[in-house]
């Protein structure tokens, strides 16, 4: 044997191991390859995300690469032998997560958050002793948390935020000695904190928050010394005040109880607390002083103690706090003087102090920090004037300082301020002029300083704020004449100037800004006609010119005003007749010509009160005296002259003939309609049986156990379980024992053959998954019947529940709250989730259905539509919706946005607090449930009594209710623009001002 051959059978034995690992790595990564395309066949994926893990070819010998490390989402490690990484965030995948996940042995990651998960979680992933991080935040896995997860001994980050887990929360994490980050927020875990959770090693986060916990806050927390940050507020209600232990956590950066139940009050032990950052405690039941010690947290950045009972002065203790940047104490019992170094905070940014009893002056430093963007002062006792330097930084966006008694002119440098974008400086004693430049800011968009005392004219010589929308000089002392410089505001909507001394003729330029909706320059001293140019007020709903000095005629012109609603001309000195041309209005409802000298022949408008032509003695008919009586020649302001008289007598007798030829004429007509409807019956029985051999088509929205047949087995009297002008649903029991609803629409029939957009709008609503929104599963229709078929509700309506004596009951405090947090996170899903956003168009309580646990869900999408647009109003051919839940706008533009839902959960809202129905007799004639609450709550005794006893009595948390009333006021406010969005909404309720809701949490 040569030295060759020798040596090369001596690498023969090392060639074979080599061979075999290299089949064995290639073998390992071939399983996890399809390891991974198991799991993808468990995915939906409708953004196609995954369409690049698949088995590809290998060029030249026909083998199968199998490799994934190049697959999205997929990272391997360095010698690209085994997946380390599964990131698959983001990608708005749902279905199911597969067992499959266990056959990759060396995962450090899995991040699946932010999809449309369900299902279990699989128990391979225990298996998994490698992991290190674990995401599955904002998914809808339900399944129970596993008790043993405490397997995963390397485990550093567990995330489970925002799904449907439940039950106790699972006791042994504890035990994991490497976990520095757990969220189990945001699920529907019930019960008390472990007291375990005190034991936890390396922890550095902690969030609870956002689930049904009770029972007091474990003192045994404040031995986690790593700790930086702890949530553990909102939908807990916790059974005691703030542990002292806490203060032991001395590197803790941000501390979250807020809207969680606690009461007493606030422990000095948390000044212990230096590195704290961020302090939340709103919405709870604290009382008493804020402690000095509150001046030892110098890294304080965020203090929000609003809606409280927190009492005393502002504490002086706050001076120390150089690195504040949000102060928020709204909503208490502070009172005293609001102190003057606050204005010496250098970074103070945004400044909530409304809705105390403070008193004095505005500190006159207020604002010379220069960073100065958001400050509300609003209803509280203040008096003394506005303070110059405000936006001496040019930052200043919010100025809120309605509802004091603040006097002295409004300070020209507000006119300056570039930044500005809402000023409402209302119901104070300010005097002095409109300063300069103040309809000339770039950012401006809402301007109100209604009932002041405020006089001079509107200066002209800036008028084109671009952005400005909503404008209310109402109950002032404003006069000169209206500048023609006022059609300068593109985007303005509602403009209010009634109540001044307003003179000359109103200019034509007005409607030069044609988005307006609403003109309202009653009480004022105008003169001269009104302009024909009023027409190009093309998307006008409200238009009131009252009591002024009007003379001449009515255009005819307004006639081209489509969507006008109110149409208010009274106590003025117009004259000739009422244009006929305004009967051909649609949307005309409310109109007032009375106390004019108008003359002639009413038109025949679809509705009106006689009250509304009082004080025109030369008017007639309709329900007015007939126009022989005055005069035929009364249009023409002719009097009761010989020739006059017998013009009327020969128009008298030309009606009655036409009236009789008229009574003729119907009779025939009537007698015709009878026969074709008598030999039509003799056909009905065919028509019905052609009707019902017409094929049904089920249409599925997710897998279902039931048949189109099997719907309709439903459909029987028996079955019903409401009925409604959009339908009537059935309850149904399938074969399987799975319960549905199904709903039959209404005003459907034979020749129903176009659905006017219906199956692409149900194919969109179908495919919503949200926990409050109620699921659709599916429709089955036939050509003239569509059938809707939805999960089942046990626990009925909202609306039943309320306004059922017995059943109400059932809804105290903490029900009535969850239900409203509950629906409004399902609207905002709709109107910031979907894509188009959806606006429902009904939103009323018999529209929220409860599930077995009283959980909410929006329902009942029969009005819904489709907008690619947010903020975007669109024209509806008619007003749809519930009576006394219908926005004011949106019932005399017959314009629908988004805001109108917004108006109709604030009535919910009311229904929710009150226990009472939009209208009710005891509110009075034209009152709804919004203008009595508005009335009642001046008093504080009227508050209380606006309250449903029925919510619980005492235990009741007044606070907590304060804020749900506020809330549903701001929603329903006449105004939109005041309204704030579903996403505002939620966060009002739930008030996490640190974070951005609907739904996700900033961590």
């Amino acid at each position: 044997m040569s030295f060759s051959s020798f040596f090369l059978f001596l690498k023969l034995p090392f060639l074979f191991v080599v061979l075999q690992m290299g089949a064995a790595v290639l073998g390992q990564i071939s399983n996890e390859a399809l390891a991974l395309l198991a799991l993808k066949t468990s995915i939906n994926d409708p953004g196609g995300h995954l369409e690049n893990w698949v088995q590809q070819q290998q060029g030249g010998n026909g083998g199968v690469s199998t490799s994934p490390c190049t697959w999205t989402g997929i990272t391997c490690n360095s010698n690209m032998t085994s997946v380390i990484s599964l990131n698959l965030s983001t990608m708005n995948l749902s279905g199911s997560v597969s067992g499959d996940l266990g056959n990759l042995p060396n995962l450090l990651n899995i991040s699946l958050d932010c999809n449309n998960f369900t299902g279990e979680l699989p128990p391979q992933i225990l298996s998994l002793s490698a992991l290190q991080y674990f995401n599955i935040s904002n998914n809808n896995f339900s399944n129970p948390f596993f008790s043993n997860f405490s397997q995963l001994q390397n485990l550093q980050v567990l995330d489970c935020y925002n799904n449907n887990f439940s039950g106790p929360l699972p006791g042994d994490l504890w035990r994991i000695p490497t976990l520095q980050h757990l969220s189990l927020a945001g699920n529907y875990f019930t019960g008390v904190i472990p007291l375990e959770y005190g034991s936890f090693q390396s922890l550095t986060y902690l969030g609870l928050n956002g689930n049904n916990l009770v029972g007091p806050i474990p003192s045994e927390l404040g031995q986690l010394q790593e700790l930086q940050q702890l949530y553990l507020g909102y939908f807990n209600n916790y059974s005691s005040g703030i542990p002292v232990s806490l203060g032991n956590l001395t590197n803790l950066v941000r501390l979250d109880l807020g809207s969680c139940g606690l009461t007493g009050a606030l422990p000095v032990e948390l000044g212990n607390l230096r590195n704290l950052d961020s302090l939340f405690l709103q919405l709870n039941n604290l009382t008493g002083p804020v402690p000095a010690v509150i001046g030892n947290l110098l890294n304080l950045k965020s203090l929000d103690l609003s809606y409280n009972n927190f009492s005393g002065e502002i504490p002086a203790a706050l001076i120390y706090l150089q690195k504040l940047e949000l102060l928020s104490l709204m909503s208490n019992q502070f009172e005293g003087p609001i102190p003057s170094f606050l204005g010496n905070l250098p970074n103070l940014q945004v400044l909530y102090l409304w809705q105390n009893h403070l008193t004095g002056n505005i500190p006159p430093t207020l604002g010379e920090n220069m960073n100065l963007t958001h400050v509300d002062l609003s209803s509280n006792l203040l008096n003394g004037t506005i303070p110059i330097n405000l936006c001496i930084g040019q930052n200043l966006q919010w100025l809120i300082l309605d509802q004091n008694n603040l006097t002295g002119p409004i300070p020209d440098s507000i006119g300056n301020c570039q930044s500005l974008s809402k000023l409402r400086l209302g119901y104070n004693s300010l005097n002095g002029s409109i300063p300069l430049g103040l309809l000339g800011l770039p950012n401006i968009s809402m301007a109100e300083f209604k009932s002041n005392q405020i006089t001079g004219p509107i200066p002209s010589e800036i008028i084109d704020s671009p952005l400005l929308e909503f404008l209310d000089f109402s109950d002032n002392q404003l006069s000169n004449e209206l500048p023609e410089s006022i059609g300068n505001l593109p985007s303005l909507q509602q403009f209010y100037i009634s109540g001044n001394e307003f003179n000359g003729s109103i200019p034509p330029q007005i409607c030069d800004m044609l988005r307006l909706n609403i003109l309202d320059l009653s009480d004022n001293r105008f003169s001269g006609s009104i302009p024909p140019e009023i027409a190009n007020c093309k998307n006008l709903g409200l238009l009131d010119l009252s009591q002024n000095d009007l003379t001449g005629q009515i255009p005819p012109e307004i006639e081209y005003i489509p969507d006008l609603y109110l149409l208010n001309l009274s106590h003025n000195d117009l004259s000739g007749q009422i244009p006929p041309q305004l009967q051909l209005l649609q949307t005309l409802s409310i109109i007032d010509f009375s106390y004019n000298n108008l003359s002639g022949k009413i038109p025949q408008f679809s509705s009106y009160n006689i009250s509304a032509f009082a004080g025109n003695p030369y008017l007639c008919g309709g329900l007015l005296q007939s126009c022989a009586a005055v005069g035929g020649g009364a249009a023409a302001g002719a009097s009761s002259s010989s020739h006059g008289r017998s013009r009327g007598s020969s128009n008298l007798l030309a009606w009655l003939v036409g009236a009789l030829f008229s009574a003729a004429f119907l009779v025939l007509l009537i007698g015709v309609c009878w026969y074709l409807r008598k030999s039509h019956c003799n056909a009905s029985k065919y028509c019905q049986r052609q009707s019902t051999t017409r094929p049904w088509k089920l249409t599925a929205f997710q897998r279902l156990d039931f048949t189109a047949s099997q719907v309709l087995d439903c459909l029987t009297e028996d079955n019903i379980i409401g009925r409604g002008g959009a339908g009537t649903v059935y309850k149904g029991v399938m074969p399987s024992g799975s319960i549905v609803a199904v709903k039959r629409l209404a005003g459907e029939g034979k020749g129903a053959s176009h659905d006017h957009g219906f199956s692409a709008e149900i194919q969109t609503l179908g495919k919503i998954r949200h926990r409050n929104i109620v699921r659709l599963l599916g429709f089955c229709s036939n050509h003239e019947t569509n059938l809707l078929v939805y999960e089942y509700m046990p626990n009925g309506s909202l609306g039943e529940l309320l306004h059922n004596k017995e059943r109400s009951q059932n809804l105290d405090w903490e029900t009535r709250y969850n239900i409203a947090v509950q629906a409004a996170h399902g609207l905002c899903y709709l109107h910031h989730d979907c894509s188009p956003l959806i606006v429902h168009r009904d939103v009323k309580s018999n529209n929220i259905l409860l599930d077995s646990s009283f959980q909410a869900h929006v329902a009942d999408f029969g009005l819904a539509k489709l907008f690619q647009d947010s903020g975007k109003s669109e024209s509806m051919s008619s007003i749809a919706g519930s009576y006394g839940y219908i926005a004011p706008e949106y019932a005399y533009t017959l314009k629908v946005n988004e805001k109108s839902d917004i108006y109709s959960f604030g009535v919910v809202l009311l229904e929710l607090l009150t226990g009472k129905r939009p209208i009710e007799a005891e509110y009075g004639d034209g009152i709804d449930i919004v203008q009595w609450v508005r009335r009642k709550i001046q008093t504080k005794d009227g508050v209380l009594e606006v309250l449903d006893p029925r919510m619980g009595g005492v235990g009741v948390p007044l606070q907590e209710v304060m804020l749900v009333l506020r809330v549903a006021l701001l929603c329903s406010s006449d105004l939109p623009i005041e309204r704030p969005t579903m996403r505002d909404v939620v966060q009002m309720l739930t008030d996490l001002p640190h974070s951005n809701l609907c739904p996700i949490l900033t961590m």
